[in-house]
Formats: C-alpha cells, sequence, structure tokens
C-alpha cells in the first residue's frame, strides 16, 4: 500500500502507528470494530462509519475490518437507545454522531436517554448545511424560495434526513427566521430515514427542496440532477463546491455546520474509551482523512474527549433554548 502513497503520507502514517503502538500496551482491540450508522446507506452518517471504517483498515489501526451497520429509525434514536440498553459495555463499537444527535437529545426526543448515557469520542470535521433543488426547479436562488416562503409559509415542500425537529430541519427553520418569515410552524417539512432518500424524492420531483449537508449532494451535484441554492456557511466552500453562493451573499444570515463525529457505550472501559479518543485524534492528522475531508467538503472542526464531551453539554442547551425560540418545543 506504502507504494501508493506520498511521503508526507508515509511520515505522518507512521507516526500516527507509534502513537498506537504505545496505547496497545493498555488496551488494544481484539477484533473487528462495528460502527452504527443510525440512518439507511447515503446519508451523513452512513458517510462517516465508512468513510472512517475504511481509513483505520487501511492504516492498520483496526486489525480486522470496520463493519458499518445501518440502524435508522427516530432520527438516531433507535441507535441509541441500543447502544445504552443492549451493547452498554462493548468496547469494539463505535456509534455515528453529528448536531443531529444532540439535537434530537436538546428536544427530549430520545425519551429517558440523555447525552451522559454514552462516552463522546470525538469529531472529524464539519459538514455544512445546504438547501437545493432539482434541475427543473422555478427556484433559482435562495432569497427567490424565502420571498415565496413570505407569501405562503406551505409554498415550499423540504425533504430532510432526520426527523421532524431535527437538524435538517432546523436548518429550514433557522434560515427562514433569518429572512423574516413568519409562522415557520406552518413551513412544510417531510422526514426521512436519511439524507439519501430525501435527495431522491427532491430530484425525482415530488418534493421542492433538499435541506441536508454538503456530503450528502456532491454524486447529485456532479450528475446535473440538483442545483443547490445556498450553502449555510460563513464563507463559500473551496473546491469543488466553489461556485455554491452562502446565504449570506443572499442577505440571509444563516450559518449551520454539522460537526461529524462519534460516541461509545457508557459503560465501556476507560481504557477502551481512551484508545478510541487517541486513535480518531490521530486519523485526524494524517494525509488519508485530509484527502476525505477535501473530497466531501468538510471543513476543519476537532474536539475530542473531555473537550468535546463539554462541548456536547452545551450544545445541547443551545440548541434546546432555539428550539423553544421558533416554537419547536415548549
Amino acid at each position: 500500500m506504502l507504494k501508493t502513497m506520498s511521503m508526507k503520507s508515509v511520515l505522518v502514517s507512521g507516526a500516527a502507528a507509534l502513537a498506537i503502538a504505545g496505547q496497545a500496551q493498555a488496551f488494544e482491540q481484539s477484533r473487528s470494530a462495528e460502527c452504527i450508522a443510525p440512518a439507511n446507506p447515503g446519508g451523513g452518517w452512513d458517510f462517516t462509519c465508512r468513510s472512517v471504517g475504511k481509513v483505520l483498515t487501511d492504516l492498520d489501526y483496526i486489525k480486522g475490518n470496520v463493519q458499518t451497520v445501518n440502524m435508522a429509525g427516530a432520527g438516531g434514536g433507535v441507535a441509541f437507545a441500543h447502544t445504552v440498553s443492549k451493547r452498554a459495555d462493548d468496547e469494539a463499537l463505535i456509534v455515528a454522531a453529528s448536531t443531529a444527535t444532540t439535537t434530537r437529545l436538546a428536544q427530549g426526543q430520545f425519551p429517558g436517554m440523555n447525552a451522559d448515557q454514552v462516552k463522546w469520542v470525538g469529531t472529524l470535521g464539519a459538514d455544512y448545511g445546504v438547501i437545493a433543488v432539482g434541475k427543473d426547479s422555478e427556484y433559482t436562488s435562495l432569497s427567490q424560495m424565502m420571498e415565496a416562503l413570505k407569501a405562503d409559509q406551505g409554498s415550499v415542500k423540504f425533504a430532510g434526513g432526520s426527523a421532524s425537529g431535527g437538524w435538517d430541519h432546523l436548518k429550514v427553520l433557522i434560515t427562514a427566521k433569518e429572512a423574516q418569515v413568519e409562522n415557520l410552524p406552518k413551513i412544510r417539512y417531510l422526514a426521512f430515514s436519511g439524507g439519501s432518500e430525501a435527495l431522491v424524492q427532491v430530484v425525482g420531483g415530488h418534493v421542492d427542496a433538499f435541506t441536508g449537508d454538503i456530503s450528502e449532494v456532491k454524486g447529485f451535484m456532479d450528475s446535473g440532477d440538483l442545483r443547490v441554492l445556498a450553502v449555510l456557511s460563513e464563507e463559500r466552500l473551496p473546491e469543488p463546491f466553489d461556485q455554491i453562493p452562502t446565504a449570506m451573499e443572499q442577505g440571509i444570515s444563516s450559518v449551520a455546520p454539522n460537526w461529524r463525529g462519534f460516541y461509545v457505550p457508557g459503560e465501556a472501559s476507560q481504557d477502551s474509551y481512551d484508545w478510541w479518543v487517541n486513535t480518531v485524534d490521530e486519523l485526524y492528522k494524517t494525509q488519508e482523512w485530509k484527502d476525505v475531508m477535501v473530497k466531501n467538503g468538510l471543513m476543519p472542526f476537532k474536539k475530542s474527549g473531555e473537550e468535546f464531551t463539554q462541548f456536547v453539554k452545551n450544545q445541547t442547551l443551545d440548541i434546546q433554548i432555539l428550539s423553544k425560540d421558533i416554537g419547536l418545543i415548549r
């Protein structure tokens, strides 16, 4: 494999391997690992599991394979409950998470469960939100779409891969609020079990607009079937996404980064948790992962261990307040 790697990759990967070798004395994965993607294939969580699993395997962080298991339902709630109730001490399990996860926790959508029941490992970048339409859509700009919503809040039907009230839904409501659209609860949103299903509905002309993340839309952008009206970032993303205008360019101050990361079962040993934290930290530094980020529009965003755990708590509180402000919860 090293014959196809750059010298920089060899050096970075070698340093990572040495770091992991030191950790292995305390804890070592004894078998193949499993990554639960809390949605159907094709969405952001699925991308997180499969892309991270491939790099973990290619660079020999894991002796066996990293198997991705898709477990859709309740906006991540099925996977969260499965981890807490049936896999609470599984040291070879990681679960893909994102801002969508903290959103559901903030809104109390995982009944009887909370963020303290799992251990938060770390992030591997941020995936910025987008609002997109099919190639034949009447809408050619985000501002034009927002004007239509001002006239009739039910005039545009949105599809996303999170549950109603989840992060994909929130992106639309935040954007509409910044555009001075009133009666936000009247905006129509259809929840699907992953971004790929929502995209198929939009590309097929069954739903007006897609709300999701940049990593989910590249395939349909490349084929010309999807037109992205705006990326919800502070400034334009680098190539190959640099032609997409931001919402801010169109006079709408909507910014919606979606971090990508993992949690592990709450009763897994401290040694195994430390191994996952250190491994994800090292993976983030490799050239292989940097290449994945560039290819898929992920922006730098790194938190891990205790810092990430505190970040999750803070973000959960912030989203809870926001959800109350726009009428999603009381």
